[in-house]
């Protein structure tokens, strides 16, 4: 095997981007990441791509595993096909260490996560846990049945008194960390600047949060969904998600795609309501 490790993204989207494509859908994250990367145009946060840690492990066929790691967030793996090669994850793991690379967690396809979890565990000697099970679903059309309660917008400067403090509840409710209010202030203009997070009001008063987080040939994805505290349980946030993506569906993209947290019964809901199609199961693998 054959271990590859990148400094410049355009060389690292030229031999990885067709394989990504092979499981479009499934690979949302990290296509999404090395299309923003190779675009150049933004750089803002985990975007600045010298930060970035990305590999390939090959053989004499060609590259079978591809890695890439947008810090402060989670390590992503593609094996090339889905076809799961135990010696390249071993070659992945072994260079990693010797590199000091530090990995808080991967998150990928449930079965590679948890073989690349055992392989990277062992020899570096350190114990792991599953901290989040997660699922990919598809969807290609919104189902009318879902209630759009209130109507959308852009977020503007106006949502300043509370967008720091959504954000704040998004990553705790996400990613089990709180962030600095007042440090975090610059992440709200960019959210405003980018013009993909759209607010929900219902009767003038701001309810729910989604944002159009990756945008690719034909797919699109949706995130950062959120409603405070007061407003959960209400609907509002599964109407914000169907308003978002019926825009992205307008804008020409076919297909939808989105990540839940199994544990999250309202988006759960959502995707039952929706029809949507299950791609894969994922795995967000904790190393201690």
């Amino acid at each position: 095997m054959f271990f590859s490790q990148y400094k410049d993204i355009k060389s690292f989207y030229t031999d990885t981007y067709n394989i990504l494509m092979r499981h479009e859908a499934q690979n949302i994250i990290p296509l999404g990441n090395i299309i923003i990367g190779n675009q150049g145009h933004d750089t803002f946060g985990w975007r600045d791509t010298t930060k970035w840690f990305m590999a390939t492990v090959s053989d004499d066929i060609g590259i079978q595993l591809t890695a890439v790691m947008t810090p402060p967030f989670n390590l992503t793996l593609y094996a090339t096909d889905n076809r799961i090669n135990d010696e390249a994850l071993t070659c992945l793991a072994d260079e990693i260490i010797k590199n000091n690379i530090y990995i808080p967690m991967v998150m990928t396809e449930k079965n590679l996560a948890e073989r690349f979890a055992k392989i990277y565990s062992k020899e570096k000697g350190l114990k792991y846990s599953i901290f989040k099970t997660l699922r990919l679903y598809e969807s290609s059309k919104i189902n009318p049945k879902i209630p759009i309660t209130g109507s959308l917008r852009l977020v503007e400067k106006k949502d300043l008194a509370f967008l720091p403090y959504w954000i704040e509840g998004f990553n705790n409710a996400w990613y089990g960390t709180s962030q600095d209010v007042i440090k975090d202030i610059e992440r709200s203009y960019y959210e405003i600047a980018s013009g993909k997070l759209y607010i929900l009001e219902d009767n003038g008063v701001p309810v729910a949060m989604a944002k159009i987080t990756r945008e690719m040939q034909k797919i699109f994805s949706v995130g950062m969904a959120y409603s405070p505290p007061f407003f959960q349980d209400m609907g509002y946030t599964l109407s914000c998600i169907a308003g978002v993506a019926r825009i992205g569906f307008e804008k020409g993209f076919s297909t939808c795609v989105g990540i839940t947290d199994l544990e999250n019964s309202t988006i759960q809901e959502f995707n039952l309501k929706s029809g949507n199609t299950i791609i894969c199961d994922c795995l967000e693998v904790k190393f201690e």
